[in-house]
Formats: C-alpha cells, structure tokens, sequence
C-alpha cells in the first residue's frame, strides 16, 4: 500500500468520525489514564490491514505501542489476537471504530479472494479483481486482493484501456474502436477487448488487442475460444461467475478470471477490540 496516500485517508476517516472530539471517550477518561487493548479475530478467514493498526495509531496518538502478532495474507481462527496496543485510553477508543470497520472489510476480501483461488484450484489460471470497488477504498480493496492470493486488474480508467459492447457500437466495431486507441495511446499502454462471440474474438484478434475478455461465456465456449487466441494475447473471462462454478472453468486454459463479488458485495470478517483488564 501507498503509504503516504493511507495516512491521508486515514485523516480524513478520522475527521469524518471524530469530528471536533470523542465525547464520550474523552469525557470519561483523562489522557493520563492507560491501558491495554486486543485486536481480536471472531470469524476464521484470510488477514489483511495490519498495517493500518500501526499507521493510526503513529498518526493519532506515537507514544502508542503496536505489537502485531499476525501478518497480512495469514489465515487466521476464531480467537486469534492480531495485535495488542498500550497507551491511553481515550485515544485507543476514539479510533478504534475506523481502525475496525477498515481491517474488516479488507479481510473480508482477502478472505472471499482465498476461497475463489481455493475453488477454482488451478496452476495456469488467476483470479483478479475488477473496479467494482467501494469509492474511496480502491487502494485497500484491491491491496487486500493481494493478501487473499488474487492479482490486480487495472486500478481506474487511467492505466488500460477496456473497450466495451458500448464503445463497439458507438465506434463501428472493434477494429475501429481498436484503431482509434492505437492512434492516440502511448506504447505502453494496454487495451482490452470485451467479446461475446467467436466472431468477435477472431475480429479482436485480427484488430491486434493486448488482453481479450471472453464475458458471459461457458466453460464449453471459453474452451474453444482460448485455442483461437494466439499465445502473445493475454485471455480472460468474466460475468456471472461464483464460488460453486467458478472450478468449472479450471481446464479452459484462461488466463485470468476477473470476479467482481471480491470486492462489491462482500462479507466483513469479524473482528473485535477489547481493554484489558482495569484502567491505570
């Protein structure tokens, strides 16, 4: 992660939730007061944010000590502690709900990125992610990807060029489409092509695309569809895919499969934050 772009959003998750002061933190226990907190795992699954503990905590308050006892990628179990932190306690509660509400969510996607590359089980075929992200997340989405055994798709707009059913329509085809982004694209820009046919596959082939997306197809189609792509074009199919099919597609011989259930309709692993003992 880009750790400069982290502690600006972490600012600004701070700001948003704490606004001028925790209220009830803050009234009920001087800073002078200390003690020991535990980050605590409630659901087995795949960790990702451990970084995020240490950051906030170096951020809001540096005399914070942070002991990490997991790492990020590591499976973890019910029970497990990830982390403890000593230092006062007002500020060990005030950012406790956004150092959460991250370091769930991102292994929740770590964990659903691990299940999907468990299912599918193959040694050629990848799983990626797609830009179906939570606005404002994309980094730690697409970071906790990574940590659950997935690859990146592109980040946003900037960095590929995917042309899609709309964009043929609209540009002629997709030769055209194709010509048009080579005509104004530096070398080292990418471009993709969705297809939904033979015809279009051969037709994106010819047209000289970089990465050729088989969407909405089955493993029958996919199959026969990779043999028609020569070996210097990169292939992946996505739309439709889940946990219980996806391993259907494990002899095609794709490339890549993009899955956007990763990151847009996840599940948050349980996580928990508890002091220990009284308060000194």
């Amino acid at each position: 992660m880009n750790k400069v772009k982290l502690r600006k959003q972490l600012q600004e998750f701070f700001i948003e939730d704490l606004g001028e002061l925790d209220l009830t933190s803050e009234y009920i226990f001087p800073l002078e007061k200390v003690s020991k907190g535990n980050f605590l795992v409630k659901n087995d699954g795949v960790l990702a944010g451990v970084d995020i503990i240490k950051e906030a905590y170096a951020f809001f308050d540096p005399s914070i000590e942070v002991t990490l006892y997991k790492q990020d990628g590591e499976l973890v179990k019910t029970g497990d502690v990830i982390a403890s932190v000593h230092g006062p306690v007002a500020y060990l509660l005030s950012t406790e709900r956004v150092i959460l509400n991250l370091m769930q969510r991102m292994s929740g996607v770590a964990t659903a990125t691990h299940a999907a590359v468990q299912a599918l089980n193959s040694d050629h075929t990848k799983i990626c992610d797609t830009r179906k992200t939570m606005p404002g997340l994309r980094m730690l989405d697409k970071y906790a990807v990574r940590c659950g055994g997935g690859y990146n798709h592109r980040f946003g707009l900037y960095d590929g060029v995917m042309i899609k059913d709309n964009h043929i329509t609209f540009a002629g085809g997709i030769k055209e489409a194709v010509s048009k982004v080579r005509s104004q694209a530096g070398h080292m820009v990418k471009i993709e092509v969705e297809t939904e046919s033979k015809e279009q596959v051969l037709e994106a082939v010819e047209a000289g695309a970089d990465v050729i997306m088989f969407d909405n197809r089955s493993p029958e189609e996919v199959a026969e569809y990779v043999k028609l792509v020569p070996k210097g074009i990169v292939t992946e199919i996505s739309g439709g895919l889940t946990l219980e099919t996806i391993g259907n597609y494990r002899d095609t011989m794709v490339d890549y499969i993009s899955l956007g259930m990763l990151t847009h309709s996840v599940t948050a692993l349980d996580i928990s934050f508890n002091l220990e003992g009284g308060v000194k």
